[in-house]
């Protein structure tokens, strides 16, 4: 369905080693992350083929998910079953770029900030297309939640 070097692709081949390895973790980490890609895929009305920053999109809610269990696990009191979710959270940002730092973000947002400015557009009615302008510039490399809250503080 996906490209033959793509990230799906990868993911399908990463499930053979680890089935040929024995690694029962990364196996059914790696079976999670890609039936919630399947899933990704035939959620709207038709069915479609994820580009590779869809999937990197699937595999970062994954990966918050896991964060958010790993944190009830342990207020619960429930480290091993919290290890577990912090195991598969590292397996799972293997397939993620590596986040920006915030640094190169905060220098996107201010120029965008300027750009938006320079149209017209200041305060937080420019949130939006200053978000949208960062998001196209950084691609995948940062989070959008991480995008937001740069550019709402620099908006204020």
């Amino acid at each position: 369905m996906s490209t033959e070097n793509g990230l799906k692709a990868r993911i399908q081949a990463d499930i053979a080693e680890a089935v040929r390895a024995g690694d029962e973790l990364l196996k059914s980490t790696l079976r999670m992350a890609l039936a919630a890609i399947m899933n990704a895929e035939v959620a709207g009305s038709e069915a479609v083929v994820l580009s590779d920053d869809q999937i990197i999109n699937v595999l970062r809610a994954e990966a918050k998910k896991r964060a958010e269990s790993a944190d009830i696990y342990e207020q619960a009191g429930r480290a091993e079953s919290a290890s577990k979710e912090r195991a598969e959270i590292a397996i799972i940002e293997k397939y993620l770029p590596a986040a920006m730092d915030a640094g190169a973000l905060a220098s996107i947002v201010s120029e965008e900030v300027a750009a938006a400015a320079t149209n017209g557009q200041v305060g937080p009615k420019a949130m939006g297309v200053v978000i949208k302008a960062v998001k196209e510039r950084v691609g995948a490399s940062a989070d959008g939640a991480a995008i937001a809250a740069a550019v709402k503080s620099a908006l204020s």
